[in-house]
């Protein structure tokens, strides 16, 4: 009887533990972005041709050249920061896996080149109210963490700065 216990607590760990690591694979797939294509299953990665960038959907990140290197940022650079992200074409890399997606970027540039468009898009989620992007644009937030960029405009060679909330005009 004494082993028949042992037996089924040794089962019921051992189940405790399978479960236990579907979990933690599952949350390490990431979410897509709220403007990202919907209708794909597993992606790690958007090519966005417009403005020549990729988008690491499990990071959260964006990948840009700038400064002579390829750069992961949580936010798009400066010069994008008006970029409208539900409203531009994003090329879901499914042949790709892996953690640089740029070693391709001679073929994706030439392929997807700058207003390529495909088969049309639905964004994953509806495009939020007042045109602000999916990390909730703060104003005062924003100008108060930027006001050094009113007061510097010419320093344009800082690639994390003024790309906080990409407002759309």
């Amino acid at each position: 009887m004494k082993t028949i216990k042992l037996a089924i607590a040794g089962l019921f760990l051992l189940v405790a533990n399978a479960t236990q690591a579907q979990v933690s694979v599952n949350v390490n797939i990431g979410t897509p972005p709220a403007w990202g294509p919907a209708g794909y299953a597993e992606m790690e990665y958007y090519y966005l041709p417009d403005i020549e960038a990729y988008y690491d959907v499990r990071a959260s990140q964006f990948l840009y050249f700038g400064g002579g290197r390829w750069v992961r940022t949580t936010y798009l650079p400066r010069q994008y920061r008006n970029y409208d992200l539900y409203g531009g074409y994003k090329v879901v890399l499914t042949d790709y896996h892996g953690r640089t997606p740029y070693v391709y970027f001679d073929r994706h540039r030439v392929k997807y080149y700058k207003g390529y468009h495909g088969a049309p898009q639905r964004c994953y989620k509806p495009r939020p109210r007042y045109g602000y992007d999916d990390r909730h644009y703060d104003k005062k937030r924003y100008e108060k963490r930027h006001k050094h960029d009113r007061d510097d405009d010419d320093d344009d060679d800082d690639d994390h700065d003024g790309h906080y909330g990409r407002r759309r005009g």
